[in-house]
Protein backbone atom coordinates (compact mmCIF):
# COMPACT_ATOMS: atom_id res chain seq x y z
CA UNK A 1 0.00 0.00 0.00
CA UNK A 2 1.32 3.17 -0.74
CA UNK A 3 2.01 5.78 1.95
CA UNK A 4 -0.06 8.73 0.81
CA UNK A 5 -2.86 6.05 1.20
CA UNK A 6 -2.02 4.92 4.69
CA UNK A 7 -4.55 7.54 7.08
CA UNK A 8 -7.31 5.72 4.61
CA UNK A 9 -6.18 2.18 5.42
CA UNK A 10 -9.49 -0.31 5.73
CA UNK A 11 -11.96 2.29 3.61
CA UNK A 12 -12.93 2.44 0.29
CA UNK A 13 -11.23 5.95 -1.57
CA UNK A 14 -11.80 7.22 -4.79
CA UNK A 15 -8.79 8.28 -7.01
CA UNK A 16 -8.07 10.79 -9.80
CA UNK A 17 -4.65 10.94 -11.47
CA UNK A 18 -3.36 9.69 -8.10
CA UNK A 19 -5.25 11.96 -5.50
CA UNK A 20 -7.86 10.87 -3.16
CA UNK A 21 -11.38 12.51 -4.02
CA UNK A 22 -13.35 10.48 -1.91
CA UNK A 23 -13.38 8.48 1.17
CA UNK A 24 -16.39 5.97 2.49
CA UNK A 25 -17.01 2.83 4.70
CA UNK A 26 -18.45 1.54 1.02
CA UNK A 27 -17.33 1.81 -2.60
CA UNK A 28 -20.65 3.54 -3.28
CA UNK A 29 -20.39 5.74 -0.49
CA UNK A 30 -16.51 6.84 -1.80
CA UNK A 31 -17.82 7.18 -5.29
CA UNK A 32 -20.69 9.14 -3.80
CA UNK A 33 -18.29 11.60 -2.06
CA UNK A 34 -15.97 11.97 -5.14
CA UNK A 35 -19.08 12.67 -7.12
CA UNK A 36 -19.92 15.99 -4.98
CA UNK A 37 -17.01 17.66 -5.84
CA UNK A 38 -15.66 16.12 -9.36
CA UNK A 39 -19.45 15.11 -10.86
CA UNK A 40 -18.08 15.04 -14.73
CA UNK A 41 -15.46 12.62 -13.66
CA UNK A 42 -15.27 9.05 -13.68
CA UNK A 43 -12.80 8.07 -10.60
CA UNK A 44 -11.17 4.61 -9.60
CA UNK A 45 -12.73 3.33 -6.65
CA UNK A 46 -9.92 0.66 -4.28
CA UNK A 47 -10.46 -0.40 -1.30
CA UNK A 48 -7.08 0.56 0.93
CA UNK A 49 -5.98 -2.42 3.22
CA UNK A 50 -5.04 -2.10 6.42
CA UNK A 51 -2.77 -5.05 8.39
CA UNK A 52 -5.58 -7.21 10.19
CA UNK A 53 -4.24 -9.60 12.68
CA UNK A 54 -4.13 -13.54 11.31
CA UNK A 55 -4.54 -15.80 13.66
CA UNK A 56 -3.24 -19.09 12.16
CA UNK A 57 -3.34 -22.65 13.98
CA UNK A 58 -0.73 -22.91 16.58
CA UNK A 59 0.39 -26.02 14.25
CA UNK A 60 2.03 -23.16 11.78
CA UNK A 61 4.49 -22.97 14.72
CA UNK A 62 5.14 -26.44 14.95
CA UNK A 63 5.86 -26.31 11.02
CA UNK A 64 7.98 -23.62 11.04
CA UNK A 65 10.02 -25.29 14.02
CA UNK A 66 10.38 -28.76 11.79
CA UNK A 67 11.68 -26.62 8.76
CA UNK A 68 15.55 -25.35 8.09
CA UNK A 69 15.36 -21.13 9.19
CA UNK A 70 15.95 -20.79 6.05
CA UNK A 71 13.08 -22.39 4.13
CA UNK A 72 10.66 -20.71 2.20
CA UNK A 73 7.71 -21.49 2.49
CA UNK A 74 4.33 -19.79 2.57
CA UNK A 75 1.11 -20.54 3.93
CA UNK A 76 -1.69 -20.09 1.03
CA UNK A 77 -5.22 -20.30 -0.11
CA UNK A 78 -8.20 -21.00 1.96
CA UNK A 79 -6.46 -21.16 5.52
CA UNK A 80 -5.52 -17.57 4.61
CA UNK A 81 -9.21 -16.34 3.82
CA UNK A 82 -10.65 -18.56 6.77
CA UNK A 83 -8.14 -16.71 9.04
CA UNK A 84 -9.28 -13.49 7.91
CA UNK A 85 -12.73 -14.47 8.15
CA UNK A 86 -12.59 -16.37 11.56
CA UNK A 87 -13.76 -19.25 10.42
CA UNK A 88 -12.16 -22.50 11.60
CA UNK A 89 -9.29 -23.87 9.17
CA UNK A 90 -9.21 -28.00 9.01
CA UNK A 91 -7.04 -27.76 6.15
CA UNK A 92 -3.54 -26.29 5.64
CA UNK A 93 -2.02 -25.19 1.68
CA UNK A 94 1.63 -24.26 1.98
CA UNK A 95 3.80 -23.20 -1.19
CA UNK A 96 7.16 -24.11 -1.38
CA UNK A 97 10.18 -23.06 -3.29
CA UNK A 98 12.13 -26.22 -3.77
CA UNK A 99 11.41 -29.89 -2.87
CA UNK A 100 8.15 -29.98 -1.64
CA UNK A 101 8.00 -33.68 -1.13
CA UNK A 102 11.51 -32.97 1.47
CA UNK A 103 9.35 -30.61 3.39
CA UNK A 104 6.52 -32.50 3.80
CA UNK A 105 8.38 -36.04 4.93
CA UNK A 106 10.52 -33.63 7.22
CA UNK A 107 7.36 -32.63 8.90
CA UNK A 108 5.42 -35.87 9.25
CA UNK A 109 8.45 -36.92 10.74
CA UNK A 110 8.79 -34.23 13.11
CA UNK A 111 5.08 -34.14 13.86
CA UNK A 112 4.49 -37.68 14.26
CA UNK A 113 1.82 -37.57 11.09
CA UNK A 114 1.32 -39.66 8.58
CA UNK A 115 3.36 -38.98 5.56
CA UNK A 116 2.70 -39.87 1.58
CA UNK A 117 3.22 -38.38 -1.64
CA UNK A 118 -0.07 -36.84 -3.26
CA UNK A 119 1.38 -36.21 -6.27
CA UNK A 120 4.97 -36.82 -7.02
CA UNK A 121 5.02 -35.98 -10.57
CA UNK A 122 4.06 -32.36 -9.35
CA UNK A 123 5.83 -32.54 -5.98
CA UNK A 124 3.32 -32.40 -3.83
CA UNK A 125 3.10 -34.09 -0.73
CA UNK A 126 0.76 -34.59 1.96
CA UNK A 127 0.43 -34.97 5.93
CA UNK A 128 -2.19 -36.34 8.21
CA UNK A 129 -2.05 -35.16 12.09
CA UNK A 130 -4.90 -37.01 14.27
CA UNK A 131 -6.34 -34.95 17.16
CA UNK A 132 -9.20 -35.28 19.04
CA UNK A 133 -10.79 -32.80 17.22
CA UNK A 134 -9.94 -34.70 14.50
CA UNK A 135 -7.61 -34.83 11.48
CA UNK A 136 -5.86 -32.09 10.09
CA UNK A 137 -4.40 -32.32 6.72
CA UNK A 138 -1.27 -30.04 5.40
CA UNK A 139 -0.25 -30.33 1.88
CA UNK A 140 3.12 -28.93 0.54
CA UNK A 141 3.29 -28.20 -2.94
CA UNK A 142 5.93 -26.84 -4.89
CA UNK A 143 5.44 -22.80 -6.39
CA UNK A 144 3.63 -22.54 -9.54
CA UNK A 145 6.03 -20.31 -11.55
CA UNK A 146 9.44 -18.78 -10.65
CA UNK A 147 8.08 -17.04 -7.67
CA UNK A 148 5.29 -16.40 -5.13
CA UNK A 149 3.23 -13.77 -6.51
CA UNK A 150 3.02 -15.76 -9.82
CA UNK A 151 2.51 -18.45 -8.17
CA UNK A 152 -1.08 -16.60 -6.36
CA UNK A 153 -1.98 -14.89 -9.81
CA UNK A 154 -2.50 -18.69 -11.43
CA UNK A 155 -4.70 -19.68 -8.61
CA UNK A 156 -8.88 -19.37 -9.26
CA UNK A 157 -10.09 -16.75 -7.09
CA UNK A 158 -8.54 -13.46 -5.40
CA UNK A 159 -10.41 -14.27 -2.19
CA UNK A 160 -7.39 -18.12 -2.43
CA UNK A 161 -4.82 -16.22 -3.49
CA UNK A 162 -3.24 -14.36 -0.46
CA UNK A 163 -0.26 -15.99 1.23
CA UNK A 164 1.56 -15.46 4.82
CA UNK A 165 5.51 -16.51 5.01
CA UNK A 166 6.11 -18.88 7.54
CA UNK A 167 8.58 -16.98 8.94
CA UNK A 168 6.74 -13.63 8.96
CA UNK A 169 3.01 -14.44 9.53
CA UNK A 170 2.03 -11.06 10.80
CA UNK A 171 2.63 -9.88 7.08
CA UNK A 172 -0.31 -10.06 4.49
CA UNK A 173 0.62 -11.04 1.07
CA UNK A 174 -2.00 -9.62 -1.48
CA UNK A 175 -0.95 -9.37 -4.93
CA UNK A 176 -4.23 -9.90 -6.69
CA UNK A 177 -6.95 -7.32 -3.90
CA UNK A 178 -7.84 -10.64 -2.02
CA UNK A 179 -8.85 -8.94 1.37
CA UNK A 180 -10.78 -6.39 -0.14
CA UNK A 181 -13.03 -8.75 -2.28
CA UNK A 182 -13.22 -10.63 1.49
CA UNK A 183 -14.41 -7.39 3.15
CA UNK A 184 -16.64 -7.08 -0.13
CA UNK A 185 -18.07 -10.67 0.51
CA UNK A 186 -16.85 -10.92 -3.38
CA UNK A 187 -16.10 -14.17 -5.50
CA UNK A 188 -13.63 -12.88 -7.93
CA UNK A 189 -11.44 -14.65 -10.43
CA UNK A 190 -7.62 -13.96 -10.45
CA UNK A 191 -7.54 -13.65 -14.05
CA UNK A 192 -9.79 -13.59 -17.39
CA UNK A 193 -8.26 -17.06 -18.08
CA UNK A 194 -8.56 -18.75 -14.55
CA UNK A 195 -12.16 -20.30 -15.62
CA UNK A 196 -10.88 -21.53 -19.43
CA UNK A 197 -7.84 -22.94 -17.80
CA UNK A 198 -10.14 -25.50 -15.08
CA UNK A 199 -14.04 -25.18 -15.78
CA UNK A 200 -14.55 -26.72 -12.75
CA UNK A 201 -13.56 -23.89 -10.52
CA UNK A 202 -16.87 -22.56 -12.15
CA UNK A 203 -18.78 -25.36 -9.75
CA UNK A 204 -16.36 -23.93 -7.37
CA UNK A 205 -16.91 -20.72 -7.03
CA UNK A 206 -20.68 -21.33 -6.54
CA UNK A 207 -19.96 -23.87 -3.84
CA UNK A 208 -17.94 -20.81 -2.22
CA UNK A 209 -20.51 -18.84 -2.75
CA UNK A 210 -23.26 -20.51 -0.94
CA UNK A 211 -20.31 -21.77 2.03
CA UNK A 212 -19.53 -17.86 2.95
CA UNK A 213 -22.63 -15.98 2.19
CA UNK A 214 -20.39 -14.28 -0.94
CA UNK A 215 -21.28 -13.11 -4.05
CA UNK A 216 -20.01 -13.56 -7.35
CA UNK A 217 -18.83 -10.43 -9.07
CA UNK A 218 -20.57 -9.71 -12.57
CA UNK A 219 -17.67 -10.31 -14.81
CA UNK A 220 -16.79 -14.08 -12.62
CA UNK A 221 -20.62 -14.44 -12.98
CA UNK A 222 -20.33 -14.28 -16.94
CA UNK A 223 -17.26 -15.89 -17.48
CA UNK A 224 -18.85 -19.00 -15.38
CA UNK A 225 -21.69 -19.05 -17.85
CA UNK A 226 -19.57 -18.67 -20.86
CA UNK A 227 -17.23 -21.88 -19.79
CA UNK A 228 -20.70 -23.70 -18.44
CA UNK A 229 -20.10 -26.17 -21.72
CA UNK A 230 -16.12 -26.63 -21.31
CA UNK A 231 -17.19 -28.59 -17.85
CA UNK A 232 -18.07 -31.69 -19.55
CA UNK A 233 -13.84 -31.79 -20.34
CA UNK A 234 -13.45 -32.24 -17.16
CA UNK A 235 -12.88 -35.33 -15.22
CA UNK A 236 -15.70 -36.85 -13.57
CA UNK A 237 -14.05 -37.20 -10.17
CA UNK A 238 -13.57 -33.57 -9.87
CA UNK A 239 -16.52 -32.65 -11.53
CA UNK A 240 -18.36 -34.95 -8.60
CA UNK A 241 -15.89 -33.94 -5.70
CA UNK A 242 -17.06 -29.64 -6.35
CA UNK A 243 -20.64 -30.37 -7.07
CA UNK A 244 -21.07 -32.91 -3.65
CA UNK A 245 -19.67 -30.02 -1.91
CA UNK A 246 -22.13 -27.39 -3.11
CA UNK A 247 -24.69 -29.77 -1.92
CA UNK A 248 -23.68 -31.25 1.16
CA UNK A 249 -22.94 -27.45 1.79
CA UNK A 250 -24.94 -24.88 3.90
CA UNK A 251 -26.58 -23.61 1.45
CA UNK A 252 -27.33 -26.04 -1.20
CA UNK A 253 -30.68 -24.69 -2.19
CA UNK A 254 -29.18 -20.96 -3.07
CA UNK A 255 -26.13 -23.31 -4.54
CA UNK A 256 -28.07 -25.46 -6.53
CA UNK A 257 -30.26 -22.24 -8.17
CA UNK A 258 -27.00 -20.87 -8.95
CA UNK A 259 -25.47 -23.59 -10.44
CA UNK A 260 -28.86 -23.60 -12.96
CA UNK A 261 -29.09 -20.38 -13.53
CA UNK A 262 -25.29 -20.14 -15.13
CA UNK A 263 -25.97 -23.00 -16.78
CA UNK A 264 -23.65 -25.35 -14.93
CA UNK A 265 -26.03 -27.66 -13.49
CA UNK A 266 -27.45 -29.03 -17.14
CA UNK A 267 -23.94 -30.34 -17.27
CA UNK A 268 -23.85 -31.82 -14.58
CA UNK A 269 -27.36 -33.51 -13.73
CA UNK A 270 -29.17 -32.69 -17.31
CA UNK A 271 -32.56 -34.71 -15.89
CA UNK A 272 -33.53 -31.92 -13.48
CA UNK A 273 -33.97 -29.68 -16.47
CA UNK A 274 -36.88 -31.98 -17.23
CA UNK A 275 -38.61 -31.13 -13.76
CA UNK A 276 -39.44 -27.24 -14.81
CA UNK A 277 -43.05 -26.84 -15.12
CA UNK A 278 -43.93 -30.19 -14.46
CA UNK A 279 -47.17 -29.07 -12.48
CA UNK A 280 -48.57 -31.05 -9.44
CA UNK A 281 -52.36 -32.07 -7.85
CA UNK A 282 -53.15 -30.47 -4.29
CA UNK A 283 -51.38 -30.15 -1.59
CA UNK A 284 -48.16 -29.62 -3.98
CA UNK A 285 -48.38 -26.13 -4.46
CA UNK A 286 -44.96 -25.91 -6.63
CA UNK A 287 -44.33 -27.45 -9.51
CA UNK A 288 -41.47 -30.57 -9.58
CA UNK A 289 -38.39 -28.67 -9.88
CA UNK A 290 -39.42 -25.44 -7.30
CA UNK A 291 -40.19 -28.64 -4.93
CA UNK A 292 -37.18 -30.00 -5.35
CA UNK A 293 -35.11 -27.15 -4.38
CA UNK A 294 -37.60 -26.55 -1.61
CA UNK A 295 -37.06 -30.40 -0.36
CA UNK A 296 -33.27 -29.64 -0.50
CA UNK A 297 -33.00 -26.70 1.26
CA UNK A 298 -35.84 -28.29 3.74
CA UNK A 299 -33.72 -30.83 4.29
CA UNK A 300 -31.03 -28.81 5.09
CA UNK A 301 -32.85 -26.81 7.87
CA UNK A 302 -33.84 -30.49 9.48
CA UNK A 303 -30.83 -31.94 9.82
CA UNK A 304 -28.97 -28.32 10.69
CA UNK A 305 -32.25 -28.49 13.60
CA UNK A 306 -31.20 -32.15 14.64
CA UNK A 307 -27.57 -31.47 14.33
CA UNK A 308 -25.41 -32.04 17.80
CA UNK A 309 -25.74 -28.63 18.93
CA UNK A 310 -29.72 -27.36 19.73
CA UNK A 311 -30.34 -24.33 17.89
CA UNK A 312 -32.79 -22.19 19.53
CA UNK A 313 -33.69 -19.89 16.97
CA UNK A 314 -34.65 -22.56 14.41
CA UNK A 315 -36.54 -24.61 16.92
CA UNK A 316 -38.28 -21.52 17.90
CA UNK A 317 -40.28 -21.89 14.85
CA UNK A 318 -43.77 -23.39 15.33
CA UNK A 319 -42.90 -26.14 12.52
CA UNK A 320 -39.15 -26.95 13.40
CA UNK A 321 -39.85 -26.33 16.30
CA UNK A 322 -42.35 -29.92 16.65
CA UNK A 323 -39.57 -31.27 15.04
CA UNK A 324 -36.92 -30.24 17.72
CA UNK A 325 -39.70 -31.37 20.55
CA UNK A 326 -40.71 -35.14 19.22
CA UNK A 327 -37.01 -35.80 17.81
CA UNK A 328 -34.44 -33.61 19.78
CA UNK A 329 -33.32 -36.50 21.76
CA UNK A 330 -32.27 -38.21 18.57
CA UNK A 331 -29.34 -35.60 18.26
CA UNK A 332 -26.42 -37.11 18.73
CA UNK A 333 -27.44 -40.49 17.49
CA UNK A 334 -28.41 -38.68 14.55
CA UNK A 335 -25.07 -36.96 14.34
CA UNK A 336 -23.26 -40.12 14.50
CA UNK A 337 -25.18 -41.75 11.90
CA UNK A 338 -24.91 -38.92 9.30
CA UNK A 339 -21.21 -38.79 9.75
CA UNK A 340 -20.81 -42.94 8.85
CA UNK A 341 -18.66 -42.60 5.71
CA UNK A 342 -19.49 -44.18 2.78
CA UNK A 343 -15.82 -43.41 0.85
CA UNK A 344 -13.03 -41.76 2.76
CA UNK A 345 -14.30 -38.61 0.95
CA UNK A 346 -17.80 -38.41 1.45
CA UNK A 347 -20.31 -39.41 4.24
CA UNK A 348 -23.90 -40.37 4.62
CA UNK A 349 -24.85 -36.82 5.09
CA UNK A 350 -23.97 -36.37 1.46
CA UNK A 351 -25.54 -39.29 -0.07
CA UNK A 352 -28.58 -38.05 1.30
CA UNK A 353 -28.70 -35.06 0.13
CA UNK A 354 -27.90 -36.11 -3.41
CA UNK A 355 -31.03 -38.48 -2.53
CA UNK A 356 -33.16 -35.14 -1.97
CA UNK A 357 -31.95 -33.81 -5.36
CA UNK A 358 -32.79 -36.66 -7.17
CA UNK A 359 -35.84 -37.90 -5.19
CA UNK A 360 -38.38 -36.83 -7.71
CA UNK A 361 -36.12 -37.14 -10.89
CA UNK A 362 -38.75 -39.82 -12.23
CA UNK A 363 -41.78 -37.88 -12.33
CA UNK A 364 -41.70 -35.98 -15.66
CA UNK A 365 -41.67 -39.83 -17.24
CA UNK A 366 -44.36 -41.14 -15.06
CA UNK A 367 -47.11 -37.96 -15.03
CA UNK A 368 -50.68 -39.39 -16.06
CA UNK A 369 -53.85 -37.23 -15.59
CA UNK A 370 -56.92 -39.22 -14.08
CA UNK A 371 -60.37 -38.75 -16.04
CA UNK A 372 -60.87 -36.44 -12.74
CA UNK A 373 -58.37 -34.27 -13.20
CA UNK A 374 -56.07 -35.72 -10.55
CA UNK A 375 -52.10 -35.93 -11.56
CA UNK A 376 -50.69 -38.98 -10.68
CA UNK A 377 -47.25 -40.39 -10.46
CA UNK A 378 -47.15 -43.89 -10.11
CA UNK A 379 -44.01 -45.54 -9.59
CA UNK A 380 -42.24 -42.51 -10.14
CA UNK A 381 -39.70 -43.57 -6.98
CA UNK A 382 -38.49 -46.43 -8.98
CA UNK A 383 -38.25 -45.10 -11.81
CA UNK A 384 -36.24 -42.24 -9.90
CA UNK A 385 -34.27 -44.64 -8.24
CA UNK A 386 -32.83 -45.72 -11.96
CA UNK A 387 -31.88 -42.63 -13.08
CA UNK A 388 -30.40 -41.59 -10.06
CA UNK A 389 -28.44 -44.20 -10.63
CA UNK A 390 -27.64 -44.27 -13.80
CA UNK A 391 -26.42 -40.50 -13.58
CA UNK A 392 -24.36 -41.20 -10.27
CA UNK A 393 -22.52 -43.92 -11.90
CA UNK A 394 -21.31 -41.62 -14.87
CA UNK A 395 -19.92 -39.10 -12.22
CA UNK A 396 -18.13 -42.20 -10.47
CA UNK A 397 -19.59 -42.43 -6.87
CA UNK A 398 -18.73 -45.51 -5.34
CA UNK A 399 -20.50 -48.54 -5.08
CA UNK A 400 -22.03 -47.78 -1.78
CA UNK A 401 -23.10 -44.76 -1.97
CA UNK A 402 -25.18 -45.70 -5.52
CA UNK A 403 -26.47 -48.64 -3.40
CA UNK A 404 -27.74 -46.04 -0.56
CA UNK A 405 -29.36 -43.36 -2.89
CA UNK A 406 -31.24 -45.67 -4.54
CA UNK A 407 -32.82 -47.48 -1.23
CA UNK A 408 -33.80 -43.74 -0.51
CA UNK A 409 -35.27 -42.52 -3.30
CA UNK A 410 -37.05 -45.97 -4.08
CA UNK A 411 -38.75 -46.26 -0.17
CA UNK A 412 -39.09 -42.27 0.07
CA UNK A 413 -42.74 -42.32 -0.24
CA UNK A 414 -43.24 -45.63 2.49
CA UNK A 415 -43.16 -43.12 5.89
CA UNK A 416 -45.86 -40.99 3.85
CA UNK A 417 -47.23 -44.16 3.53
CA UNK A 418 -47.18 -45.45 6.69
CA UNK A 419 -48.69 -42.12 8.60
CA UNK A 420 -52.05 -42.27 6.17
CA UNK A 421 -52.45 -44.94 8.72
CA UNK A 422 -54.22 -44.42 12.41
CA UNK A 423 -52.11 -46.55 13.79
CA UNK A 424 -48.81 -47.98 12.74
CA UNK A 425 -48.20 -51.54 13.63
CA UNK A 426 -45.46 -53.20 15.16
CA UNK A 427 -44.74 -55.62 12.27
CA UNK A 428 -45.09 -52.71 9.67
CA UNK A 429 -41.99 -50.81 11.55
CA UNK A 430 -40.33 -53.92 11.11
CA UNK A 431 -40.90 -54.56 7.89
CA UNK A 432 -39.78 -50.84 6.89
CA UNK A 433 -36.19 -51.71 8.40
CA UNK A 434 -35.97 -55.29 6.75
CA UNK A 435 -36.30 -53.74 3.44
CA UNK A 436 -34.22 -50.19 4.38
CA UNK A 437 -32.01 -51.19 6.36
CA UNK A 438 -29.65 -48.07 7.83
CA UNK A 439 -31.06 -46.40 5.16
CA UNK A 440 -34.41 -46.01 6.71
CA UNK A 441 -33.26 -43.54 9.44
CA UNK A 442 -32.62 -41.16 5.88
CA UNK A 443 -35.50 -42.12 4.13
CA UNK A 444 -37.42 -41.09 7.54
CA UNK A 445 -35.22 -37.33 7.40
CA UNK A 446 -36.00 -37.21 3.65
CA UNK A 447 -39.92 -37.54 4.37
CA UNK A 448 -39.82 -34.50 6.69
CA UNK A 449 -38.39 -32.29 4.07
CA UNK A 450 -40.75 -34.06 1.51
CA UNK A 451 -43.58 -33.02 3.52
CA UNK A 452 -42.89 -29.79 4.64
CA UNK A 453 -41.33 -29.07 0.68
CA UNK A 454 -45.02 -30.04 -0.38
CA UNK A 455 -46.91 -26.26 0.82
CA UNK A 456 -43.74 -24.06 -0.36
CA UNK A 457 -43.11 -21.34 1.71
CA UNK A 458 -46.54 -22.05 3.89
CA UNK A 459 -47.05 -23.95 6.99
CA UNK A 460 -48.33 -27.49 6.66
CA UNK A 461 -51.74 -28.48 7.77
CA UNK A 462 -51.05 -28.64 11.85
CA UNK A 463 -52.87 -31.83 12.61
CA UNK A 464 -51.92 -33.77 9.67
CA UNK A 465 -47.84 -32.21 9.89
CA UNK A 466 -48.04 -33.76 14.03
CA UNK A 467 -49.28 -37.26 12.71
CA UNK A 468 -46.62 -37.57 10.11
CA UNK A 469 -44.06 -36.40 12.86
CA UNK A 470 -45.42 -39.16 15.78
CA UNK A 471 -44.83 -41.45 12.69
CA UNK A 472 -41.34 -40.67 12.15
CA UNK A 473 -40.16 -40.41 15.28
CA UNK A 474 -41.66 -43.91 16.12
CA UNK A 475 -39.88 -45.25 13.26
CA UNK A 476 -36.94 -43.46 15.09
CA UNK A 477 -37.66 -44.94 17.95
CA UNK A 478 -37.58 -48.33 16.61
CA UNK A 479 -33.78 -47.82 15.19
CA UNK A 480 -31.93 -46.05 17.59
CA UNK A 481 -33.89 -47.14 21.14
CA UNK A 482 -36.03 -50.42 20.59
CA UNK A 483 -33.77 -52.18 18.13
CA UNK A 484 -34.16 -55.73 19.58
CA UNK A 485 -37.42 -55.40 19.71
CA UNK A 486 -38.75 -53.69 17.08
CA UNK A 487 -35.95 -53.82 14.04
CA UNK A 488 -33.59 -57.00 14.29
CA UNK A 489 -34.76 -59.46 16.93
CA UNK A 490 -32.34 -61.41 18.15
CA UNK A 491 -32.28 -64.86 16.59
CA UNK A 492 -34.28 -67.71 18.34
CA UNK A 493 -33.61 -70.67 15.83
CA UNK A 494 -31.39 -71.33 13.27
CA UNK A 495 -31.74 -72.78 10.07
CA UNK A 496 -30.10 -75.79 10.98
CA UNK A 497 -32.00 -76.06 13.32
CA UNK A 498 -35.60 -75.90 11.38
CA UNK A 499 -33.56 -78.75 8.89
CA UNK A 500 -32.90 -81.07 12.10
CA UNK A 501 -35.94 -80.53 14.12
CA UNK A 502 -39.01 -80.34 11.39
CA UNK A 503 -36.73 -82.76 8.72
CA UNK A 504 -36.71 -79.84 6.24
CA UNK A 505 -34.48 -79.78 3.13
CA UNK A 506 -32.06 -76.98 2.40
CA UNK A 507 -33.50 -74.18 -0.09
CA UNK A 508 -34.93 -70.73 -0.51
CA UNK A 509 -38.06 -72.11 1.93
CA UNK A 510 -35.54 -72.03 5.06
CA UNK A 511 -34.74 -67.99 4.63
CA UNK A 512 -38.36 -67.44 4.20
CA UNK A 513 -39.31 -69.40 7.26
CA UNK A 514 -36.65 -67.88 9.06
CA UNK A 515 -38.10 -64.66 8.25
CA UNK A 516 -41.85 -65.19 9.15
CA UNK A 517 -40.32 -66.64 13.00
CA UNK A 518 -38.75 -62.87 13.17
CA UNK A 519 -41.91 -61.20 12.00
CA UNK A 520 -44.02 -63.11 14.58
CA UNK A 521 -41.25 -62.21 17.26
CA UNK A 522 -41.63 -58.63 16.95
CA UNK A 523 -45.14 -58.74 17.45
CA UNK A 524 -45.14 -60.91 20.17
CA UNK A 525 -46.42 -63.70 18.92
CA UNK A 526 -43.05 -66.17 19.34
CA UNK A 527 -40.85 -65.35 22.57
CA UNK A 528 -38.26 -68.01 22.77
CA UNK A 529 -37.13 -71.36 21.17
CA UNK A 530 -39.78 -73.66 21.67
CA UNK A 531 -42.12 -71.60 20.59
CA UNK A 532 -40.09 -70.55 17.55
CA UNK A 533 -40.13 -74.11 16.84
CA UNK A 534 -43.98 -74.15 17.40
CA UNK A 535 -44.59 -71.63 14.86
CA UNK A 536 -41.92 -73.12 12.42
CA UNK A 537 -44.31 -76.36 12.34
CA UNK A 538 -47.74 -74.70 12.05
CA UNK A 539 -46.11 -72.29 9.15
CA UNK A 540 -44.61 -75.49 7.37
CA UNK A 541 -47.92 -77.19 7.55
CA UNK A 542 -50.48 -74.15 6.49
CA UNK A 543 -47.69 -73.88 3.35
CA UNK A 544 -48.17 -77.46 2.76
CA UNK A 545 -44.36 -77.69 2.49
CA UNK A 546 -41.91 -79.72 3.94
Amino acid sequence: MADDLQPFAGRWVALLRGQVVGVGLTAEAALAAAQLSRPKETPTVMFVPDNPPIELPNVVNDVRRALPADARVWVVGGAVRDALLNRRIRDLDFAVEGDALKMARAVGNALDGAYYPLDPDRDVGRVILKSEEGDLTLDFARLRGPDLDTDLAARDFTINAMAVALHDPETLIDPVGGLADVRAKRIRVCSPSALGDDPVRGVRAIRLAAQLNFRLDQDTRSLVRANADALAQVSAERVRDEFVRCVNGPRPGAALRALDLLGLLDQILPELATLKGVTQSPPHVLDVWEHTLAVVARLNEVLTLLGPVHDVDAASDLILGLISVQLGRYRHALTDHLRVTLTPERNVRAALMLAALLHDAGKPATRAIDPDGRIRFLTHETVSADLAEARLTELRLSGDELKRIRTIIAHHMRPRQLSSQKDVSPRAIYRFFRDTGAAGVDIVLLSLADFLGKHGGEPPPQDEWAHHLAVCAQLLEAHFEKREERVSPPALITGHDLMSELGLAPGPRIGQLLEAVREAQVVGEVTDRAGALEFARRWVAASGTG
